[in-house]
């Protein structure tokens, strides 16, 4: 049995380094585009850009958070992919009230559908006062504003320079769910 390294050090009186992995300084400020490059949708794999995009999931978070709004009457939905500006999330989901209990309804709604897809929120504020409610869910975060907020704080005009996400037509009148009646079935005017 050999006690001794090739320096002639014991080897329980050697220094044991472990091999921990090197973060260089863009992983640091920048963790959510590392994992991405790591997990091959960086410029080295997956055929995007060097700038980082929304992901298919933030994409189909965005997705069904709007139709979730759309189904309470939300105005003015509007996504926009904001990775390539903030390192914090990739989707930005802007949508109004008329009133304070139309945002608490918007709100459970966008929650039991994001639950029913498997997203949790991991942040919630503004709840207490149902004027703006943002809820982070990590790859979206989903603004549901009083519609006086909305003009006041215009956040459109703040990312106006990032891509909108296209997003499904909400149900209008006489569209499927409506409760207004349809003319072209007989349910209009005589």
């Amino acid at each position: 049995m050999r006690l001794f390294a090739s320096s002639g050090t014991p080897a329980h009186q050697r220094e044991v380094r472990p091999t921990v992995p090197r973060v260089t300084l863009e992983e640091r400020l920048c963790p959510r585009a590392a994992a991405r490059e790591w997990a091959g949708e960086g410029d080295t794999g997956g055929g995007r850009t060097p700038h980082v995009t929304a992901t298919a999931r933030a994409v189909e978070l965005a997705r069904i958070a709007a139709e979730a709004a759309a189904e309470k009457l939300a105005a003015d939905i509007i996504a926009y992919d904001v990775s390539e500006q903030l390192v914090i999330t990739d989707v930005f989901l802007l949508c109004s009230a008329a009133n304070d209990r139309q945002v608490r309804a918007i709100v459970d709604q966008i929650e039991e559908k994001m639950r029913l897809a498997g997203a949790r929120p991991v942040r919630r504020e503004g709840e207490r006062e149902r004027r703006w409610v943002l809820l982070d869910y990590v790859d979206i975060v989903v603004h549901v504003q009083h519609a006086e907020e909305r003009v006041y704080y215009a956040l459109e005009r703040l990312w106006k320079d990032c891509p909108r996400i296209p997003l499904a037509e909400p149900v209008g009148v006489g569209g499927a769910g409506s409760t207004a009646p349809d003319p072209a079935q007989g349910g209009g005017l005589p």
